[in-house]
């Protein structure tokens, strides 16, 4: 929200008071406190009146930094609240001098000067950013009738944190607006609003900058960003009421202050390995039933396309009668059975739903006789027209009802189904309702999805197992990444729409979210057999990778038959590659950086990719360009160093921008000097024994810079772990874990004289070694 008129006056009918002078500090168990009023106190009179803003400082944990600022106290805290994990040990360093104040957590400290009020933030001597005289104020917005009589229409919070030059902000959510933030008006309010517009359907208070800190309004109701437009030099934020509350974010990097904010906001889940596979849907309006869904089942296994997960979209319960929870007998009039033999196909299964309970469903006399509804003030039963005829809402924020909802999943998951692809959740009312606890309507409006997924996702847990949930989730909120996966949304069937994809899926990336997944082909509209052939390498080198639309069926050989070829090419590719994908998943889970990393993540010091939105890593040693035209031509940025393609082991010099042309069955997939990429031996499925037969593929070895990688088991935990070390002449190889035999291939190293402790033999450019078991120590000898 804009409150300013250019740099020197307000706008006609706001009046804002900023901090003039801290008055008084007090530090009391680990609290800092500071009482600053808004005008210059220079007797005792000045006292009497006047807005005072009363600041704690606090620390979550180690190099957090958390600003509580209240112009009234009094108000009743209302809910619901963002989930804060905070470790109640963590030391902090608070000390009042003359001139400042300080309070140090780890590497990260604020001082406050006194002289002028500024409030700053350092990373050791460095200073990350400011909020200077009036940047945190206490805001109302008034009209005046006439001369005498002025009304209040509102009161809000402020803070404006200085950028500097050259700092480019990103994250706030799934944005399809430009990847660097700079420049926008962002308005974290979830919206049904499709991928091409500044409307979103996961927002996410929270933003990045490449000066290497993150800040995160600890707010659910609508946060209004300012992300240098408003002040070009400055992040401005804002909430109404008496209240703000933020948390500052330090780290050493980029990603270790994503890995701070989840550990503030909640890791996300590991999902199970059979989910990275091929997901294929009988797409929204289409008609089908068994007959329809076993001829894409069987036509994608005669033409040797391994799928992995069908999904069944909304059409599986009868027109209608959304959500009831129930098949609809005149076209799946033996659903059980039908699962059955879906699972013998090697299938896992998933349906729709949506937390929305239309007129029709037998469920809505059951949920209004209980009260497991949203209602109004006056009792009855919220309801609208949109999305269902005379729908209601369910009301997770009663415990009954979120029994009643987690016993209709169940009688699912009892038939066989799987997972559950959690839909909706964005439009969610505020004005004319009532929570069944009370809850602040405002700040439910986002926070409903939290609630909705975790229900649906802790279902899960409980009746699948831990290691087995796994969603198909499109709204979220903070905190909503440790409820994966979760998808992009109604986008178009074309190049554009593929790119935008892309761009507000790096930037939830940026936001705390590890696990991100879109339509592969797009959703609205048929995409041509060009487009779809593209979408599909993107689609497969997601975390995530599904098949889906809207009118049409998204089969492949309904393009063209080399369609089927590039799928075929592309999923087997991903199931040879999983045990790469599975560690970087297991890596995900336990920092929260996520699969998919924007160049900027990885290369953060490299201010050639402080911009680039058309290419990303896939963990730490992939990039993935992605090609947007129909002229097969691709163009991208390589880091510094050596790279290698994958696909076509061409190999490149980093440091410069590439463009080439790429026919469907390849693809700039670029494997980063010093890596080593572990390729499976099964290339049918996703979830096998990735130490069974496993070749750790080593590219490009750097003299004396060790690299390791760990191959992991997806069934007990069992872990081969290898480390690999070049000196002059000799590399040296151990190894440790699983008792397996391996293979070490070194790429583009055919000239060794011996090899000690191992098996090997000369293929092309490259040395295979053949290690016997995981506890080996093997010693290579080059010419």
């Amino acid at each position: 929200m804009k409150f300013s008129n250019g740099c020197w006056l307000d706008k006609e009918g706001v009046k804002i008071y900023g901090p003039k002078e801290v008055h008084r500090v007090r530090i009391e168990d680990n609290v800092l406190t500071i009482y600053a009023p808004c005008t210059k106190i220079t007797s005792r009179g000045d006292t009497l009146g006047g807005a005072v803003i009363t600041y704690k400082i606090t620390s979550p944990m180690e190099d957090v930094i958390r600003v509580r600022a209240y112009h009234f106290m009094g108000d009743e805290e209302k809910v619901p609240n963002f989930k804060i994990n905070e470790n109640n040990n963590t030391k902090v360093f608070i000390e009042n001098n003359e001139n400042e104040v300080v309070f140090k957590s780890g590497n990260t400290k604020m001082i406050l000067n006194k002289d002028k009020w500024e409030m700053a933030f350092y990373k050791g001597k460095k200073k990350l950013t400011c909020s200077e005289n009036k940047g945190l104020a206490y805001v109302k917005t008034i009209q005046e009738e006439n001369f005498i009589n002025i009304v209040e229409e509102g009161v809000y919070m402020r803070e404006q944190l200085r950028l500097s030059v050259g700092e480019l902000v990103y994250g706030l959510g799934e944005k399809f607006t430009a990847f660097v933030k700079n420049g926008q008006t962002v308005e974290v309010w979830n919206e049904d609003g499709g991928t091409s517009t500044e409307q979103s359907y996961k927002n996410i208070p929270f933003y990045i900058t490449n000066k290497g800190y993150g800040v995160f309004v600890n707010h659910p109701e609508k946060v209004s960003f300012e992300v240098a437009s408003e002040s070009v030099n400055k992040v401005q934020f804002s909430v109404p009421g008496e209240n703000l509350d933020y948390f500052i974010i330090g780290g050493e990097s980029m990603k270790e202050v994503v890995k701070n904010y989840t550990a503030l906001t909640g890791k996300p889940a590991l999902p199970p390995a059979w989910s990275f596979g091929l997901w294929l849907t009988t797409s929204f309006t289409t008609n089908y039933d068994e007959a329809t869904v076993t001829s894409f089942v069987d036509g994608m296994a005669k033409r040797d396309i391994p799928l992995r997960v069908f999904h069944f979209d909304c059409f599986w319960m009868k027109d209608y009668n959304w959500c009831n929870f129930e098949w609809d007998d005149e076209v799946f009039p033996d659903p059980v059975g039908m699962l059955k033999r879906l699972k013998e196909k090697g299938l896992n299964i998933c349906v729709w739903i949506n937390p929305y309970i239309g007129q029709e469903s037998k469920l809505f006399e059951e949920g209004k006789k209980y009260g497991y509804l949203l209602k109004k003030p006056n009792g009855s039963v919220w309801q609208w027209d949109m999305w269902q005829p005379a729908m209601a809402l369910v009301d997770f924020t009663n415990p009954s009802a979120c029994e009643w909802y987690s016993g209709k999943l169940k009688e699912l998951i009892d038939m066989g189904v799987d997972c559950f692809k959690t839909d909706f959740g964005e439009r969610i009312p505020t004005e004319n309702v009532e929570y069944f606890d009370k809850s602040d309507t405002n700040k439910m409006h986002n926070y409903y999805t939290y609630m909705y997924n975790k229900v649906v996702f802790e279902t899960l847990k409980k009746y699948k197992g831990e290691d087995e949930a796994v969603l198909f989730a499109r709204s979220a909120t903070a905190g909503g990444q440790q409820f994966p996966v979760h998808w992009g949304g109604d986008c178009e069937a074309d190049y554009e729409s593929m790119e935008q994809s892309l761009r507000g899926g790096l930037s939830l990336c940026m936001s705390g979210f590890g696990f991100w997944s879109h339509d592969i082909g797009g959703f609205e509209s048929t995409s041509t057999a060009d487009v779809y052939k593209r979408w599909v390498a993107f689609g497969l080198l997601s975390s995530h990778s599904r098949l889906h639309g809207s009118k049409s069926y998204r089969v492949p050989w309904l393009y063209d038959e080399e369609a089927c070829d590039v799928v075929r090419f592309f999923t087997k590719l991903k199931c040879r590659i999983m045990p790469y994908l599975y560690r970087m998943a297991n890596i995900t889970h336990e920092t929260g950086i996520p699969v998919m990393r924007s160049m900027v993540l990885e290369y953060q010091d490299d201010d050639a990719c402080a911009y680039l939105d058309k290419q990303y890593m896939l963990g730490e040693s992939i990039l993935v360009a992605p090609i947007f035209n129909d002229e097969n031509e691709a163009k991208y940025y390589l880091p510094e160093g050596k790279w290698t393609n994958f696909i076509t082991g061409r190999k490149y010099e980093g440091g410069r921008w590439i463009k080439e042309k790429h026919d469907y069955l390849s693809i700039p997939m670029m494997i980063k000097e010093n890596s080593i990429i572990a390729i499976g031996s099964e290339d049918t499925k996703p979830d096998y024994d990735y130490r069974k037969d496993v070749s750790l593929l080593a590219y490009e070895l750097k003299e004396g810079v060790k690299t390791s990688t760990k191959v992991l088991d997806i069934h007990n935990n069992e872990e081969l772990y290898v480390e690999v070390l070049k000196n002059n002449k000799e590399i040296k190889v151990e190894s440790a874990g699983t008792e397996e035999a391996w293979t070490l291939v070194l790429k583009d190293i055919s000239n060794v004289e011996t090899i000690e402790g191992a098996e090997f033999n000369v293929d092309g450019n490259d040395t295979l070694v053949k290690i016997k078991s995981g506890n080996s120590k093997v010693s290579i000898i080059l010419k």
